[in-house]
């Protein structure tokens, strides 16, 4: 079992495919316990029967439309128009900016090459410091992975839901669990940008009526796009599923038929490209099923939980180990294939110590988010040190105060549960 273990964990490093890799494990697990090796297949098949997994492919192929729009210039220049005239407005543009982008687009490393060009050289001429531009905007590509409808909020419900847990994980409370732990880290974030701003050209910035206005008729359309979908979704006028497919019928009319941005001839390349990632999600996503089901029948979470509980007692001194564990998961593995491998793995250790699963997704997902921050091999670092050629050790310097900032909120939200659970009436 264990040269086993030891030959797939090689064929990943030597870049199989994730898939590839999970798959075969699942499979030679269930031909070693003697079961009928179609429970796989089966497992796959079942995906099809998950109403929220629909939601996936329409978000994201609504996230890849408005990433090949000027919908991000006009993000930009409208929350620069409204806030860009206050102490640190630029720095707090940027903050939002990549925030929201990162909610609809789902992905952190496209938001520094999306929106980086236009926010980078716009904090250096406004007299920001160099090195607090650069940290900005690379810690700013990871913002945004808590506000809803981000894809991890959403898979996370769903490999949840997937475990038969005594509380119910509903992707909508999921959603609104991210809220405050997402203003929090954005607001602490500001506090040091409006901090940094001291001298910087842009307080001598008037704030124009006019500019606001023009601002605010140039993004017209794109402007209720998420009060329509995250009214719809809280309010109870839709469900998930039909929110998503509003958001991307509103997005294919707006930038296709309205504005014109993307030709019908550029569309197939779009779809192309987003049901790309969502088809590797999914397969990832099928695969790590059949592996949890098989987990799940040899024990290997029970097992897991009494060694634990053999060498930790407090759900404090485990908490603190499982940030430490969810840093290092952040720094090497993308987002989504952390999901979809160790969720089904430690949620079930989590919920025995007390924590509950909603929570758990949290802050799964904030270690996750400044994972990518995190040096050595932090995923955003090496984008941005492309992106703007900077050598990687100096965006490792230039994102350390972010990083312990954001570290620290890591922590709030991870000892104070009620500020997750409060808006689904599960404070604690």
């Amino acid at each position: 079992m264990i040269a086993t273990a030891l030959v797939l964990l090689v064929l990943a490093l030597l870049g199989a495919p994730l898939f590839a890799v999970i798959a075969a494990s699942a499979l030679l697990g269930f031909h070693r316990e003697g079961i009928d090796l179609s429970v796989a297949a089966i497992e796959i098949y079942r995906l099809a029967e998950i109403p929220a997994m629909v939601a996936i492919p329409l978000f994201t192929f609504a996230g890849y439309l408005l990433g090949e729009t000027g919908a991000p210039d006009r993000l930009v220049r409208l929350t620069r128009a409204w806030l860009g005239g206050l102490r640190g407005g630029l720095a707090i543009v940027s903050l939002v900016s990549c925030a929201l982008f990162t909610a609809f687009t789902g992905a952190s490393g496209v938001t520094i090459v999306a929106l980086g060009a236009l926010l980078y050289p716009a904090l250096v001429r406004a007299d920001y410091p160099e090195r607090f531009s650069l940290g900005l905007v690379t810690t700013s590509g990871s913002l945004g992975l808590l506000f809803a409808p981000a894809l991890p909020l959403i898979l996370y419900g769903v490999v949840a839901q997937q475990m038969g847990l005594d509380q119910p994980v509903r992707i909508d409370d999921i959603f609104a669990a991210g809220l405050l732990p997402g203003l929090l880290m954005v607001v602490a974030l500001s506090l040091w940008s409006v901090w940094q701003a001291r001298g910087s050209s842009e307080e001598r910035r008037v704030f124009s009526w006019q500019e606001a206005r023009a601002a605010l008729r140039d993004s017209i359309w794109e402007i209720p796009l998420p009060i329509v979908v995250l009214g719809g979704i809280y309010g109870g006028a839709f469900a998930l599923t039909e929110a998503a497919a509003v958001a991307a019928l509103y997005v294919l009319v707006v930038e296709v038929g309205i504005r014109r941005e993307i030709p019908l001839s550029r569309l197939p390349a779009v779809m192309r490209e987003s049901m790309v990632l969502v088809g590797a999600i999914l397969i990832i996503l099928g695969a790590s099923l059949a592996s949890t089901n098989y987990m799940i029948d040899t024990e290997v979470p029970m097992r897991l939980f009494e060694f634990i509980r053999a060498h930790i007692d407090s759900r404090l001194t485990f908490l603190i180990l499982l940030n430490l564990f969810l840093l290092a998961l952040g720094m090497m593995l993308d987002i989504f294939s952390a999901l979809v491998i160790v969720v089904p793995i430690i949620l079930p250790v989590a919920v025995s110590y007390g924590i509950h699963p909603v929570h758990l997704g949290i802050i799964f997902l904030a270690n996750m988010q400044i994972g990518y921050i995190t040096p050595p091999v932090g995923m955003n670092l090496f984008i941005a040190s492309y992106r703007f050629e900077r050598p990687v050790i100096e965006v490792y310097r230039a994102t350390v105060p972010f990083f312990l900032i954001l570290l620290a909120t890591v922590l709030l939200i991870t000892y104070w549960p009620a500020l997750s659970l409060a808006l689904i009436g599960g404070g604690g």
